[in-house]
């Protein structure tokens, strides 16, 4: 009886070590919450000329997404007729050819009701820079994009266009345009392209990640908290020539979100799995129609700020470096 106590005690330990090691955080251990700072700012490099490359849009009658090189760039579900901008300098590995792919989705006025594009629905863009160390300068204008029409003419000869996807519920279109940056990101050429692996295996796995993840923040754990936030806001930082001072000013803002007592974190439901980045990258999105939630991975909080509680996302990807098995965050 004393070598079965043993023996089950044994086998429970082991258990035990198993499920931990299977949830510990490996990436970036030399990484935590007291110098992720400063190794972040060894990272980055300065240069004379500092360009931030960027899109100057306008959207009518629908919400959009835009995607830069296959990953999720910027979104707007809030105004369906806007006019605004936005920086894609982290969406950019490095010099040459990059892609630009947008999805539309019908709305007036604001509301997601509307089942079908109108005839008067467009996207344009505009491609400009500016650069850090010339702000005196005018920003540059490259490339202009308007989203394509039909033409067609009434008895008398007068032309009129309405948009291609008139009365379609989703349109997309794409185009390709050059940037020069004098940094180079670390792209996922070296990851394992996920979409081959077992799509069940694979969200099933991710999902445990997911759980993970949540539960660092959870427990509050500040040290896993950095080590999987490392490699986005490094890419980030590199792309933006961003000074200590932000890098700081950025994280203690990140960390006053973390370390609130209110912060309440919401169970990891109603996905989808979506690849980004050919396939290099994955996440479990949202799979909603509230404006508040899509766009946006299941990993997510409420906390309360500006007066109310407000949802806080904390979107991750995951990919898998060729040569590994085990999921980064990214």
């Amino acid at each position: 009886m004393k070598r079965l106590i043993i023996l089950i005690t044994l086998f429970s330990t082991i258990q035990s070590c198993e499920k931990k090691e299977k949830n510990m955080i490996i990436q970036n251990p030399y990484i935590n919450s007291k110098n992720i700072v400063e190794e972040l700012t060894k990272q980055v490099r300065y240069y004379s000329s500092e360009k931030i490359y960027g899109f100057r849009y306008e959207n009518f009658n629908c919400f959009i997404e835009i995607y830069i090189n296959d990953r999720l760039c910027y979104k707007d579900f809030r105004d369906s007729k806007a006019g605004s901008s936005f920086d894609i300098n982290h969406c950019i590995y490095k010099s040459g050819t990059q892609k630009l792919t947008y999805r539309m989705y019908p709305a007036i006025d604001g509301s997601q009701n509307v089942k079908t594009f109108a005839e008067s629905t467009y996207l344009t863009f505009q491609l400009e820079t500016y650069d850090l160390n010339d702000e005196s300068a005018d920003d540059i204008v490259y490339q202009k994009y308007k989203t394509p029409v039909i033409i067609s003419k009434d008895e008398n000869g007068n032309k009129t266009e309405k948009f291609i996807a008139t009365g379609r519920e989703y349109y997309e279109g794409s185009f390709e345009f050059e940037v020069q940056v004098p940094y180079q990101l670390k792209s996922f050429e070296n990851a394992e392209d996920l979409r081959k692996l077992d799509s069940k295996a694979l969200e099933a796995k991710l999902v445990s990640k997911y759980n993970v993840l949540r539960d660092v923040y959870k427990n509050k754990d500040y040290d896993n908290i950095a080590k999987t936030s490392y490699n986005s806001l490094k890419d980030q930082f590199i792309s933006e020539y961003a000074k200590k001072e932000t890098i700081e000013a950025t994280w203690n803002e990140l960390m006053t979100f973390y370390k609130d007592p209110s912060l309440e974190m919401q169970p990891i439901e109603n996905y989808k799995m979506v690849f980004f980045a050919d396939g290099k990258l994955v996440a479990l999105m949202q799979a909603t129609t509230d404006n508040r939630l899509r766009g946006n991975t299941s990993l997510w909080a409420k906390v309360n700020h500006d007066g109310g509680l407000r949802p806080l996302f904390l979107n991750s990807y995951f990919y898998i470096p060729k040569g590994k098995t085990e999921f980064e965050v990214y």
